[in-house]
């Protein structure tokens, strides 16, 4: 029964981890009792996407840094006017991957 619960959290959130990191996160969750899977269930995940189309838009702002809750880097990227662009343009190919390396760091220190 857990393991088919795992695998349907997986199969709808998939898109949110590192795909090399999934495996580990199955081990994981599926060593978990229930409690403790629908709570580490319930946490709220970034979605890369929105993270990227936010890079897009406002990154010289730093607020998909903010958004990641890397709060110092935002500041500075703001300070230095998003590295004088040259960070903004970095960010804009590396967004998602931060996104979905912060939503497995956020489930890892949960578990």
């Amino acid at each position: 029964m857990m393991s088919s619960n795992v695998e349907q959290y997986l199969t709808t959130n998939a898109k949110y981890f590192p795909e090399e990191k999934v495996p580990v996160l199955r081990n994981k969750l599926a060593a978990m009792d229930a409690g403790r899977f629908s709570t580490v269930s319930a946490i709220s995940l970034k979605d890369p996407t929105v993270i990227l189309i936010v890079a897009l838009l406002v990154g010289a702002l730093g607020v998909d840094r903010f958004m990641l809750g890397q709060i110092g880097l935002g500041i500075a990227k703001v300070l230095t006017l998003g590295g004088l662009g040259i960070w903004v343009i970095i960010d804009w190919f590396t967004a998602t991957k931060r996104a979905k390396e912060a939503n497995f760091e956020a489930i890892m220190s949960h578990i």
